[in-house]
């Protein structure tokens, strides 16, 4: 009985598309880059979508992979960073790998726009100017 109870709640959760995904034109950019490099990023970036963002933004479970970047936080919408992004080609890394994925969530319309992505070996941090940029032209006056 207990078995039949995960799997219903299971099939549950993925059935809802709760959220609504949005790519910048620089994260779209970075992204077919880091592609190039790293071949099974686009099947990794689903993962995370379902391992992290949902479960912290649809089933609020954090399971410590998301941190908040302060600074930048609005009435509507807060920014984040993916820290644990388990990147296939990266063997042995696990959720370490290096990746980052940069990304504003606004909970009135239950949308994530993401920002940047980008590998710790090429890039220290995210771009805050970019950061900056996504919040005046999308969340100013």
């Amino acid at each position: 009985m207990n078995q039949f109870f995960i799997v219903q709640q299971r099939l549950r959760c993925e059935n809802i598309n709760l959220i609504n995904y949005v790519e910048t034109d620089l994260f779209q950019k970075d992204f077919k880059k880091l592609s190039k490099k790293f071949r099974t990023l686009n099947d990794d970036f689903i993962v995370a979508k379902r391992t992290a963002i949902e479960l912290l933004h649809v089933q609020n479970i954090d399971n410590q992979s998301i941190v908040t970047i302060t600074g930048y936080e609005s009435d509507a919408v807060k920014i984040y960073k993916l820290r644990k992004f388990a990147c296939k080609a990266l063997k042995g890394k696990g959720v370490m790998s290096g990746v980052r994925l940069i990304y504003g969530y606004d909970a009135r319309i239950n949308t994530i726009t993401f920002i940047e992505i980008y590998y710790k070996a090429d890039q220290e941090n995210e771009d805050r100017h970019r950061i900056k940029q996504f919040l005046n032209e999308t969340y100013s006056g």
